[in-house]
Protein backbone atom coordinates (compact mmCIF):
# COMPACT_ATOMS: atom_id res chain seq x y z
CA UNK A 1 0.00 0.00 0.00
CA UNK A 2 1.30 3.88 -1.11
CA UNK A 3 3.33 5.06 1.87
CA UNK A 4 0.25 7.74 3.90
CA UNK A 5 1.23 10.97 4.74
CA UNK A 6 0.27 12.17 7.64
CA UNK A 7 0.19 8.68 9.27
CA UNK A 8 -2.51 8.26 11.34
CA UNK A 9 -1.94 4.91 13.45
CA UNK A 10 -4.92 5.44 14.88
CA UNK A 11 -7.26 5.96 11.94
CA UNK A 12 -5.52 2.85 10.14
CA UNK A 13 -6.11 0.45 13.11
CA UNK A 14 -9.83 1.38 13.55
CA UNK A 15 -10.16 0.56 9.49
CA UNK A 16 -8.06 -2.27 9.44
CA UNK A 17 -8.68 -4.33 12.13
CA UNK A 18 -11.13 -6.62 11.78
CA UNK A 19 -10.39 -6.52 7.87
CA UNK A 20 -10.64 -9.78 5.98
CA UNK A 21 -10.72 -11.83 2.94
CA UNK A 22 -13.43 -14.15 2.58
CA UNK A 23 -12.31 -17.96 2.51
CA UNK A 24 -10.72 -19.04 -1.12
CA UNK A 25 -10.83 -22.36 -1.74
CA UNK A 26 -7.30 -23.61 -2.35
CA UNK A 27 -6.79 -24.83 -6.56
CA UNK A 28 -5.89 -28.39 -5.67
CA UNK A 29 -7.70 -30.89 -3.89
CA UNK A 30 -5.16 -33.32 -1.22
CA UNK A 31 -4.23 -35.88 -3.07
CA UNK A 32 -1.86 -39.00 -1.82
CA UNK A 33 0.78 -38.48 -4.44
CA UNK A 34 1.97 -35.05 -3.44
CA UNK A 35 2.05 -36.36 -0.02
CA UNK A 36 4.50 -38.85 -1.20
CA UNK A 37 6.22 -36.59 -3.05
CA UNK A 38 6.97 -33.84 -0.30
CA UNK A 39 7.59 -36.89 2.20
CA UNK A 40 10.27 -38.62 0.26
CA UNK A 41 11.73 -34.84 -0.47
CA UNK A 42 11.58 -34.14 3.52
CA UNK A 43 13.05 -37.77 4.51
CA UNK A 44 9.78 -37.97 6.63
CA UNK A 45 9.30 -42.13 6.37
CA UNK A 46 5.98 -41.74 9.05
CA UNK A 47 3.49 -44.60 7.83
CA UNK A 48 0.74 -42.88 8.43
CA UNK A 49 1.77 -40.52 5.76
CA UNK A 50 3.03 -42.45 3.24
CA UNK A 51 1.38 -46.18 4.01
CA UNK A 52 -2.24 -46.41 2.64
CA UNK A 53 -2.62 -50.10 4.83
CA UNK A 54 -1.09 -49.05 7.71
CA UNK A 55 -2.72 -45.84 7.98
CA UNK A 56 -6.56 -47.58 7.05
CA UNK A 57 -6.24 -49.35 10.54
CA UNK A 58 -5.43 -45.95 12.92
CA UNK A 59 -7.67 -43.77 14.13
CA UNK A 60 -7.07 -41.74 11.09
CA UNK A 61 -8.62 -44.39 9.55
CA UNK A 62 -6.62 -43.22 6.12
CA UNK A 63 -3.97 -41.27 5.01
CA UNK A 64 -3.58 -37.64 6.36
CA UNK A 65 -0.98 -35.20 5.08
CA UNK A 66 1.68 -33.59 7.31
CA UNK A 67 0.72 -30.84 8.86
CA UNK A 68 3.16 -28.39 7.13
CA UNK A 69 1.55 -29.01 4.06
CA UNK A 70 -1.83 -26.73 5.08
CA UNK A 71 -0.63 -24.04 3.13
CA UNK A 72 0.30 -25.29 -0.11
CA UNK A 73 -3.67 -27.71 -0.66
CA UNK A 74 -5.27 -24.54 1.21
CA UNK A 75 -3.28 -21.90 -1.74
CA UNK A 76 -3.10 -21.45 -5.16
CA UNK A 77 -0.14 -23.62 -5.50
CA UNK A 78 2.98 -22.61 -7.29
CA UNK A 79 2.16 -22.74 -11.07
CA UNK A 80 0.19 -20.62 -12.65
CA UNK A 81 0.73 -17.73 -10.72
CA UNK A 82 -2.91 -16.53 -8.77
CA UNK A 83 -2.86 -12.70 -9.73
CA UNK A 84 -6.51 -12.65 -7.70
CA UNK A 85 -4.28 -13.38 -4.69
CA UNK A 86 -3.06 -10.64 -2.92
CA UNK A 87 -1.70 -10.76 1.26
CA UNK A 88 -4.39 -8.67 3.44
CA UNK A 89 -1.18 -7.26 5.10
CA UNK A 90 0.38 -5.64 1.54
CA UNK A 91 -3.37 -3.75 1.30
CA UNK A 92 -2.79 -1.85 4.92
CA UNK A 93 -1.54 1.42 4.60
CA UNK A 94 1.55 1.94 5.78
CA UNK A 95 4.94 4.16 6.20
CA UNK A 96 6.80 2.38 4.59
CA UNK A 97 6.59 -0.42 1.31
CA UNK A 98 9.14 -3.28 2.91
CA UNK A 99 7.71 -5.45 4.47
CA UNK A 100 9.41 -8.71 6.06
CA UNK A 101 7.51 -11.67 7.93
CA UNK A 102 8.62 -12.28 11.05
CA UNK A 103 7.38 -15.46 11.84
CA UNK A 104 4.09 -17.77 11.52
CA UNK A 105 2.85 -20.01 14.16
CA UNK A 106 0.21 -22.92 12.93
CA UNK A 107 -2.26 -24.28 15.46
CA UNK A 108 -4.10 -27.31 13.56
CA UNK A 109 -7.08 -28.24 14.66
CA UNK A 110 -7.89 -31.71 12.11
CA UNK A 111 -6.00 -33.42 10.09
CA UNK A 112 -5.76 -33.19 6.30
CA UNK A 113 -7.40 -35.64 4.93
CA UNK A 114 -6.82 -37.52 1.23
CA UNK A 115 -9.88 -36.10 -0.91
CA UNK A 116 -10.38 -32.63 1.33
CA UNK A 117 -11.04 -29.61 -0.80
CA UNK A 118 -9.43 -26.77 1.21
CA UNK A 119 -10.17 -23.08 1.76
CA UNK A 120 -8.47 -20.32 3.69
CA UNK A 121 -9.15 -16.63 4.60
CA UNK A 122 -7.43 -14.65 6.55
CA UNK A 123 -8.09 -11.14 8.67
CA UNK A 124 -5.91 -8.59 10.35
CA UNK A 125 -6.64 -8.59 14.11
CA UNK A 126 -3.45 -6.22 14.65
CA UNK A 127 -1.84 -3.11 14.09
CA UNK A 128 0.77 -1.14 15.86
CA UNK A 129 3.96 1.03 15.83
CA UNK A 130 7.17 -0.58 17.31
CA UNK A 131 10.48 0.54 16.29
CA UNK A 132 13.46 -0.92 14.64
CA UNK A 133 16.93 0.44 13.94
CA UNK A 134 16.10 1.13 10.81
CA UNK A 135 12.83 3.13 11.31
CA UNK A 136 11.88 4.03 14.66
CA UNK A 137 7.95 4.46 13.36
CA UNK A 138 7.85 0.85 11.82
CA UNK A 139 4.77 -0.37 11.40
CA UNK A 140 3.72 -3.95 12.88
CA UNK A 141 0.66 -5.89 11.00
CA UNK A 142 -0.87 -9.17 12.88
CA UNK A 143 -3.13 -11.77 10.57
CA UNK A 144 -4.58 -15.04 11.09
CA UNK A 145 -5.72 -17.47 8.39
CA UNK A 146 -8.41 -20.02 9.14
CA UNK A 147 -8.31 -23.24 6.93
CA UNK A 148 -11.19 -25.15 6.72
CA UNK A 149 -11.96 -27.94 4.71
CA UNK A 150 -15.15 -28.80 2.47
CA UNK A 151 -17.52 -29.66 5.08
CA UNK A 152 -16.86 -26.00 7.02
CA UNK A 153 -14.03 -27.42 9.68
CA UNK A 154 -11.81 -25.81 11.01
CA UNK A 155 -8.61 -27.09 10.17
CA UNK A 156 -5.54 -24.67 11.18
CA UNK A 157 -5.03 -21.34 12.44
CA UNK A 158 -2.14 -19.60 11.02
CA UNK A 159 -0.60 -16.69 13.11
CA UNK A 160 1.73 -13.99 11.26
CA UNK A 161 3.72 -11.16 12.28
CA UNK A 162 4.82 -8.78 9.48
CA UNK A 163 6.77 -5.78 9.75
CA UNK A 164 6.76 -2.91 7.62
CA UNK A 165 9.40 -0.27 7.42
CA UNK A 166 10.41 2.46 5.31
CA UNK A 167 13.92 3.32 3.49
CA UNK A 168 16.94 4.86 5.75
CA UNK A 169 16.38 7.38 3.39
CA UNK A 170 12.95 7.62 3.88
CA UNK A 171 13.48 7.88 7.58
CA UNK A 172 16.34 10.74 6.77
CA UNK A 173 13.85 12.26 4.49
CA UNK A 174 10.61 12.62 6.99
CA UNK A 175 13.34 13.71 9.78
CA UNK A 176 14.61 16.71 7.83
CA UNK A 177 10.88 17.53 7.32
CA UNK A 178 10.54 17.32 11.22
Amino acid sequence: MPIMEPYDLELVRQEWIGARLEPKAGRYPVEYDPIRRHCRMVEDDNPLFLDPEYAAKTRWAGVIAPPVMVEMFAGAGAWPPDEGSVNIARRVPTRGERLINLNLVWEYHAPIRVGDHLSMSSEVVDIYEKPIGLDPLAIWIVTERRVTNQDGNLIAVGRATLLTHRTPEQVADAEARS
